[in-house]
């Protein structure tokens, strides 16, 4: 069964920190480009970083460049996305998604699967 599982989210001040985790299983993902969407109540999705596997190339959304990285470890077949200088704005639940892209895309429609999603809660 193919499965991503997110971790790691949780409460935290403004201007605090959080590293999400996702673990995928009946999937590798060094034959996927990974992603991370988040979605806000009564807003639509919105793309937030990709990586691609191989390479570590990554994208970022304007509104968190300089403040999140993703990165991935081969051996846990992890993706992480740490969340430096939270803002109100961020809060969400935060998404990871994987997909074979032709080029790395904020577009979701590009990624087939989808975890179940992690609450991310930024308190000011």
């Amino acid at each position: 069964q193919v499965q991503l599982v997110e971790s790691g989210g949780g409460l935290v001040q403004v201007g605090g920190s959080l590293r999400l985790s996702c673990t995928a299983s009946g999937l590798t993902f060094s034959n996927y480009d990974v992603a991370w969407f988040r979605q806000a109540p009564g807003k639509e999705r919105e793309f937030v970083s990709a990586i691609r596997w191989h390479g570590g190339r990554t994208l970022d959304a304007d509104s968190v460049k300089g403040r999140f990285t993703m990165s991935r470890d081969h051996t846990k077949n992890t993706v992480y996305l740490q969340m430096n200088g939270l803002k109100p704005e961020d809060m969400a639940v935060y998404y990871c998604a994987a997909g074979r892209t032709a080029v790395l895309s904020p577009d979701p429609s590009q990624y087939t699967v989808w975890g179940q999603g992690t609450q991310v809660t930024v308190s000011s």
